[in-house]
């Protein structure tokens, strides 16, 4: 197995189990070499209720940094549109470094996972 067949059997894993609904909604993160993208989806519907993204920002710092700025950003958006509870995604992402940056920042603004 390579490293992008080992996580897509944890990215499977994972969603066979987290489904977000019109209550608790998904919030699925995608984090790339060089950008952070986060966004919050309800799979009943199949509708992504509020994103946030790193791409066409002019954001400086570590992939760290952003990631906890796109957190924020995305606690803020959710608070707007009266969400406060979420389903966490990681994505088949270990829970460290960027992707626990990214949730600590969410849960600072109010989101509840």
């Amino acid at each position: 197995m390579s490293k992008l067949g080992n996580k897509q059997l944890r990215k499977n894993r994972v969603r066979a189990i987290v489904s977000g609904t019109t209550d608790r909604p998904r919030l699925s993160v995608f984090i790339s070499n060089t950008h952070v993208s986060a966004q919050i989806i309800d799979d009943v519907s199949g509708k992504t209720l509020v994103s946030a993204t790193s791409v066409g920002a002019k954001l400086t710092g570590t992939m760290s940094e952003k990631s906890a700025l796109i957190g924020a950003e995305l606690g803020k958006k959710a608070k707007k549109a009266k969400i406060t509870r979420v389903v966490f995604d990681r994505n088949g992402r270990a829970y460290a470094g960027r992707l626990k940056a990214l949730a600590d920042a969410a849960r600072n603004e109010g989101l509840e996972f």
